[in-house]
């Protein structure tokens, strides 16, 4: 009988180890990890470094690879375990279709989401700030505003500024649609020169981006934690509005 009882201690502390070493795993490798308390089962999904699409960057960039983030949004979105997701970014931009593809992911979800940005959410990390329910960004934090560029060889016809300029209104009625400020607004701080030395954008401080009504609100970790505690308790209700200027 003691000899059962060591050899289920031992397969429940072998069984806790493996899931430990798996929550590690997912945090080095995926940039994910799940909370769990009293009030909700909470997602957290980190989008870090530059946001790789279609072509692999070198390996000594930090990267967050859109193939990784968009599975893990579907099973968000799908799981009866998770009721919520944070989004943690501090992003320089990357993959204009990727960063977009995982922006209306993002927008599209049922389930209560907040976004905070730490450090910077640059470029296209934009669209992605505001695709969330409810968007924070910390008051040290940054973002800028640019038009849409390529790096690389560029086919030089009328079409290929057609194909960049119809990429770019995507981008400003995305983030239009999504936040507080107008697309004529957006715009103007996308074209806006003086700012940067060797391009055109402005780059806006935490305060600026929600005087500007791209962001919610400033705050910290707690401010969007308890936000998105709030918004769960509205969605266990059936109070929580899909369209999110409903609860802006």
């Amino acid at each position: 009988m003691e000899k059962n009882n060591v050899f289920n201690k031992s397969s429940v502390t072998d069984t806790s180890q493996e899931k430990n070493n798996i929550d590690i795993n997912e945090i080095k490798e995926l940039g994910k990890s799940r909370i769990s308390s009293s009030k909700g089962n909470i997602h957290c999904l980190t989008v870090i470094g530059q946001i790789e699409g279609h072509v692999v960057l070198p390996p000594q960039n930090k990267t967050t690879k859109y193939e990784h983030v968009i599975p893990q949004l579907v099973a968000i979105e799908e799981s009866d375990e998770i009721d919520a997701l944070m989004l943690i970014l501090n992003t320089v931009g990357g993959d204009v279709e990727a960063g977009l593809a995982i922006a209306e992911m993002i927008a599209s979800m049922s389930k209560p989401s907040v976004s905070l940005v730490l450090g910077g959410g640059h470029s296209i990390g934009v669209p992605m700030a505001v695709a969330t329910k409810y968007s924070f960004i910390a008051p040290s934090a940054t973002m800028t505003i640019h038009p849409i560029r390529l790096n690389g060889m560029v086919i030089g016809v009328p079409q290929t500024y057609e194909y960049f300029d119809k990429m770019q209104e995507r981008v400003v009625k995305f983030v239009s649609k999504n936040s507080n400020i107008s697309q004529e607004g957006f715009r103007e701080l996308m074209l806006k020169t003086g700012e940067l030395a060797n391009d055109v954008g402005t780059i806006l401080f935490g305060d600026e981006a929600v005087k500007k009504g791209i962001i919610n609100e400033t705050g910290g970790l707690f401010n969007a934690l308890e936000k998105l505690y709030e918004l769960i308790e509205l969605n266990k209700s059936g109070k929580l509005h899909r369209r999110k200027e409903e609860l802006q």
